[in-house]
């Protein structure tokens, strides 16, 4: 357990440094930038490593595992939803997390909002967008953000912040540069036009492999997992 802990704490140490360099180059301050420490797959004792370490905000891509999980962690950590929420699933993540990254569509956001109004509730949301058109990602097109961003931006009991994109996966990080611009340009473009009352600020994007590129690019979030628990088992 030392030497897991130990392990953790250098990796979260040498991602929070490529973290700042980033930022620094493109002339942001490194405190803009959350790390969301992405648990999939990994055990408690990775977690409790983590949060030991200075980790603040979790995620999470299934809702049957965080329920596995987060009611056995000490509270004091946020949990972030950063894969696909299923319609069946809806009523425990709006019990388990505090931020979803992953809103992707008029019914899930619709039926989010119901149960959270039911616990008296209100959680952060980002919309999932797919630019890139692939069959195996989810993801609002980009003709149809807009109207999906003015309804979840009038209900109740959801606080949009911003938008999230999964894109293509390519060896050269260079290559997802252009997906990472183009959200950036949609979230000010709906600022603009001032779709919702409030500033949309959260850009979450950037994985372990990239996520240099995207903080270069305007991430405020970046969903890291295997640079700070460790290659994941297939």
């Amino acid at each position: 357990m030392q030497r897991l802990s130990e392990e953790i704490k250098g990796n979260i140490h040498r991602v929070k440094e490529r973290i700042a360099q980033a930022a620094l180059r493109a002339g942001r301050e490194p405190e803009e930038i959350k790390l969301v420490a992405v648990s999939k797959s990994f055990g408690l004792e990775h977690i409790r490593a983590a949060i030991a370490a200075g980790i603040h905000i979790l995620g999470e891509n299934k809702v049957q595992e965080a329920h596995q999980k987060i009611p056995l962690i000490e509270s004091g950590v946020s949990w972030h939803m950063v894969g696909h929420l299923q319609s069946n699933k809806a009523k425990r993540a709006a019990e388990l997390f505090d931020t979803i990254h992953s809103i992707d569509r008029l019914s899930i956001a619709e039926k989010l909002n119901r149960h959270l109004a039911a616990l008296s509730k209100r959680m952060e949301v980002l919309i999932q967008v797919d630019l890139a058109g692939e069959e195996t990602k989810f993801g609002i097109s980009e003709g149809e953000l807009e109207e999906l961003v003015r309804r979840v931006g009038e209900m109740e009991n959801l606080t949009l912040k911003g938008l999230m994109i999964m894109p293509p996966f390519f060896s050269n990080p260079e290559d997802v540069r252009p997906y990472f611009q183009r959200l950036r340009q949609l979230l000010n473009q709906l600022n603009c036009k001032e779709v919702v009352p409030a500033e949309l600020k959260e850009l979450s994007m950037g994985m372990s492999h990239d996520f240099e590129v995207a903080i270069e690019e305007g991430a405020t979030m970046v969903r890291v997992g295997t640079a700070i628990f460790g290659p994941r088992e297939e």
